[in-house]
């Protein structure tokens, strides 16, 4: 769907461009509420549930825009400004699901 040149100029730049449900948004979720960690691509499909054959071409996508970084066969979150307050939203976005609010009575 198309947007006005406006849209298009008023755009932040800061702002990460990711769909939520899509294939690179659910690597970077997973990446960023772990990320303390390394991951190989098989550990990130087991994760995420998508196809073996998928993660890597995700991987390499993300690598581009400098979203996620890998040293030998492990990947974690990259070190982009951006991703820092992505990755806090996210680790506070799962701990909420599993204070005492949301406990049965």
């Amino acid at each position: 769907m198309p947007i006005s040149i406006d849209q298009f100029d008023e755009k932040p730049t800061d702002v990460l461009d990711i769909q939520d449900g899509t294939q690179p948004h659910q690597v970077l979720r997973f990446l960023a509420t772990n990320s303390e960690q390394a991951f190989t691509q098989t550990e990130i499909h087991e994760a995420t549930g998508i196809k073996r054959g998928s993660v890597g071409a995700v991987l390499s996508r993300l690598d581009d825009r400098g979203l996620v970084r890998h040293r030998g066969r492990y990947w974690a979150l990259g070190e982009d400004d951006r991703l820092a307050s992505y990755a806090a939203q996210t680790q506070a976005s799962s701990a909420s699901t599993t204070d005492d609010y949301y406990r049965e009575e």
